[in-house]
Parts: C-alpha cells; structure tokens; sequence
C-alpha cells in the first residue's frame, strides 16, 4: 500500500457529500437576518427561509417521504417554490417541478412515470391538477397525497383539491435540526422533463454533485457578488431554474418573486425592488427592449441579463445594448442543469463595434469552469472538428455537470452517451478562438437543391426588421428543390408589414436560396420559457404541402 493511502481516510472531519442544500445552511447562520425573500406584501429573512423549509422537510418526512422518493410541484415563482428547492433536497428525495402549461394527461403521466408520492399544487392550477389526479387514479392506477398552497399574494380563481394546506402542515411540524442532504452525493436531486420541443419528452435525472457545482459556476461565470437581488423571470420549474435557486442562497442573495412574466412587472419589480439579476429565453429580452421606455423610468441600478434556451436573434443582443442592460450569452440543455457554456467576454470586445460585440457575444461560447469537456465531434467518428469556423459537427458535453441519464429509457442513455460524451444535437462550428457557434439543430437544417439552410441564419434576418416581434423558419417540402424555407412570423403591436416587403428584407441580407418561399403571419406555439416548438411548425408545414 502507498504511503498516501495510509491512514489517510475519509471521515466525517474531512469529507462531505456536495449538496446545494448546504448553502441554505450556511446563509442561514451567517446571513440570517439579511433579506431572503420579496413577494408581494411578503418579507422573509434567510433565518426565516431556512425554518420555513426545515418545516416543510419535516412535514414530508411525516407523510412518508424518503431517500430517492419523488415530490412534485405545480407552483409558479413563488416562495414555497423556492423552500421546495430546499426541503426535497434536504431528506434525500427528488424534486419534479412540473410545467404550470401542461394539460392534465401530460402532468399525469410525468407523475406516474417518476412514481411521485406527494404532490404540492397552487390553487390557481387546481382545475387542471383534479384533472391530472382523476387520470392518474383511473388510467395509472396511483394515488398522490396533495398539498395545497394558498399563495396571500393571489387573489384569482382556484380553490382546495388536496388533504393538506401548506401553511397549516407546516406550523404542524417542529424545523428539522438540520438541512443535511445525502449521504451519496451521486443520488439523484431531481427529475426534469424535456421541454417538448421536440414532442417526445423524457425524465432528465440530475445528482447533487452537479447541482452543486453549477450552482457555483453560475456565481462564477457571472462574476455575480455577494447579495444579488435576483428577479425570478424564468420559471423555477424549468431546469430548477438552471440552479439559481442554490446559487442565490450560496450568495445570500434576495429571491424577487414574480407569479406573471411581462415587461410592465418585470421592470416595475426591477425598480421597486432593486432586482438587478435575472434570466429568460430570447423572447423575454425582447419584450425588454421594445417597451415603452417610461417603463424603465427609475431604474437606476445596474441590471444584468442572461440569456439562453435558443439561439439569440442579434437584434436582440444589439437592443439590450442600447438600453444598457448587460446581458450574458450562455447555452445548455436540460441535461446538463441549463446553462453549461457562456461566450465569455473578453477584455478586447468592448473595444470593437457593437455589430461584431453583438456577433460575439451571440456565440455558445465556452464550457463552463467545472464542466470538464465541450467541443463540437463528427458524430460518426467521434474526432473532434477543425476550428476553421466552417465545418459542421454536434456540440458535445463531458463531466460533473452532466445528468446521469434518463428515468426508466436505457437505449435514450445510452445513445445520449455514446463515445463517452453527451449528444446535444445541436449542429455548430468551432470557431478559431475555440468558441462554439451553433449553426442549427440537426432536424431544423433546411436542405434545398442539395444545399445546407440555417433556420437560425434566416431567423436572424428576418428579426432584423423593425416589424418582427417573434418569428420560427422550417422546411416546407417542395417538388422541385425537396424543402424550401417556410418563415412563421408574429409582428409588434400597431405594425404593418407584408409578406413582399419582409422577402425583399431578407433578399438584402441572405443569399437567393436561403430566402423564405412563403411568410406566414400567424401565432407561434412556445414553451412556457419561451422556447419556440418547431415540432408544432414543422407539422403545419407538412399539413399545408399536404392538403395543396
């Protein structure tokens, strides 16, 4: 035996399991009368906010809850949100924040798929969670313990289909002594399911370890200080808001609620409460800086934005420029915890024109400090691509910040895992300076004539136009080329454009072949994080060729 493996063991002195949970701890005992929570009319210290979850911990524990047992949730951004982020953690089972947006089968059978056993519902959604409840018993054959929440803070129809209310299983149980975590820190801290985006949704298992660590790299990478007043714009049950939950608690930092995203809330909250972080896809940003800019009237605070969940429209990045906010490009997916690469800026790029900042904080980027690997591979011969800005291959993650797999899908895991790396599916191009640039997702290239289309290419065009609010690009089949671009396109309030004036738009800025055949003003179906499902698009494009 080496003499370093000599009475040199781990021991309770020495070692601990890395958990999130103990960030919670720590700014309980060292920040415990510094503001945690703001919502609404309600206040709540990190003192407070520890009890309040320890409690809850305790009540769950009461109703059976153990390791590796799962706990959903239907709640917006609200403080028993963010105690839920604590608690479940805290006795060692999992968290399954579940789509507010989801009709009742979909929330049944994402319940019964992670066999959840308690479930703590908002009585704003109360219609839809009974539905869910009446599927889940009649077609899945399980029942669910549900706990109400009675948010003070709404005042909006719903009402009690549960046994429990929170507020009263709470005062009914004793704080645990501690918020300890688990023993291993590989088990398994939460279920996430896919987005939808590409309608096949599967159970994305995350441990604590990679919490943990993500958790500290969001502090890291964006340079975020001690006590941030963080606006909770994009919503907790979305990759348990890419782990903000536990960052903002290893900062100490205040959680500004939010139960609506709209650009009226999120800058009034920005002002009268000094929220001066927050996050959101694309869309949001956009609603930011296309307000009406008395709205930002008594802003004085400087406001740091990030951006992810699909590729950002230049226009956009070039518009929150100009209002001043500083916004952080970063990229990821629900398999590695949100964000897990960021176009870091460096020192040189404020010097340059805004157009080329706006081409160079618009990139990937990046791997993040504690991911181990990203780059981008051929996926058929795993070798990794020259960084020549021009060739094409799939952005690829290894490392800590990486889910363990899928619930119950072996074949997914082990496809995902291939070549000992996650496939992303995103298509990109490894620039010189060793930053990623996503060209397209691999099902949303457009092939005409032989010839390889970026929808996001085309897409940054068209927002290129002052009319453009949102817009998506698919393939439409066609006779003669095979696909031809098809653009979706919703316009600002009190524009006008046409569909002749948008192709001349586009016929400046991209070559002949890539312009979009036909322009459809019509309402684009999105995630309730605002990502656009271009699986829904791509239907309406086939229907149409179909019918024609």
């Amino acid at each position: 035996m080496n003499i370093y493996e000599q009475h040199l063991d781990r021991n309770p002195a020495n070692f601990a399991a890395l958990s999130p949970v103990s960030f919670v701890e720590r700014s309980a005992e060292v920040f415990g009368d510094l503001p945690a929570i703001v919502h609404g009319a309600r206040r709540a210290s990190w003192a407070q906010l520890r009890e309040r979850s320890a409690r809850l911990a305790a009540a769950l524990r009461a109703l059976g809850v153990g390791r590796l047992d799962t706990v959903s949730t239907m709640l917006p951004n609200t403080p028993e949100m963010v105690e839920t982020h604590y608690a479940v953690p805290a006795i060692n089972a999992v968290l399954n924040t579940l789509n507010t947006r989801l009709d009742a089968p979909l929330l049944a059978w994402q319940m019964a798929h992670c066999e959840a056993r308690v479930l703590i519902a908002d009585r704003e959604f109360a219609g839809v969670v009974a539905q869910a409840l009446d599927v889940l018993r009649r077609e899945h054959g399980r029942e669910i313990v549900v706990v109400d929440v009675c948010d003070s803070e709404y005042d909006g129809p719903g009402g009690r289909v549960g046994a429990h209310e929170y507020e009263a299983l709470l005062a009914a149980h004793a704080p645990l002594a501690r918020l300890e975590g688990p023993a291993d820190e590989w088990d398994a801290i939460a279920i996430s399911y896919t987005s939808g985006t590409t309608g096949d949704p599967k159970g994305v298992v995350t441990h604590h370890r990679g919490a943990y660590l993500n958790a500290v790299c969001n502090a890291a990478t964006w340079t975020m200080p001690h006590f941030p007043r963080y606006l909770w714009t994009l919503p907790m049950f979305h990759c348990n808001g890419w782990c903000f939950p536990w960052t903002v608690a290893m900062l100490g930092g205040t959680h500004v609620c939010l139960r609506r995203v709209d650009a009226a809330a999120i800058l009034a909250a920005m002002r009268g409460h000094g929220a001066d972080h927050y996050c959101a896809a694309p869309i949001v940003h956009n609603l930011l800086w296309q307000a009406d800019p008395a709205l930002r009237d008594g802003i004085s605070q400087k406001v740091r934005g990030m951006v992810a969940g699909a590729a950002p429209p230049a226009a956009m990045i070039e518009g929150m420029a100009r209002i001043g906010f500083d916004i952080t490009h970063v990229y990821g997916l629900t398999e590695v915890y949100g964000p897990a690469s960021v176009a870091v800026k460096r020192p040189g790029w404020a010097a340059a024109d805004l157009s080329e900042q706006t081409r160079l904080n618009g990139r990937q980027g990046v791997r993040y400090v504690l991911q181990e690997g990203m780059t981008v591979l051929d996926p058929d011969t795993m070798a990794e691509v020259p960084a020549d800005g021009q060739t094409m291959g799939e952005i690829m993650f290894r490392g800590n910040v990486v889910m363990k797999g899928y619930l119950k899908n072996a074949a997914a895991t082990d496809k995902a895992f291939a070549g000992g790396w996650f496939h992303t599916g995103d298509l990109a191009v490894l620039e010189g300076d060793r930053y990623v640039k996503i060209k397209d997702r691999s099902k949303d290239v457009i092939i005409s004539g032989g010839e390889n289309i970026s929808s996001i290419e085309v897409e940054d065009a068209l927002y290129r136009h002052p009319a453009v609010l949102a817009c998506a690009v698919v393939a439409r089949p066609d006779p003669k080329w095979g696909e031809t671009p098809l653009a979706f396109v919703e316009i600002k309030p009190g524009a006008e454009v046409g569909a002749d004036e948008l192709i001349a738009h586009c016929r400046a800025l991209l070559a002949g072949y890539k312009i979009p055949r036909e322009i459809r003003f019509e309402p684009i179906p999105k995630t309730s994080t605002g990502k656009i499902q271009k699986f829904q698009l791509r239907e309406r494009a086939k229907s149409s060729s179909a019918i024609e």
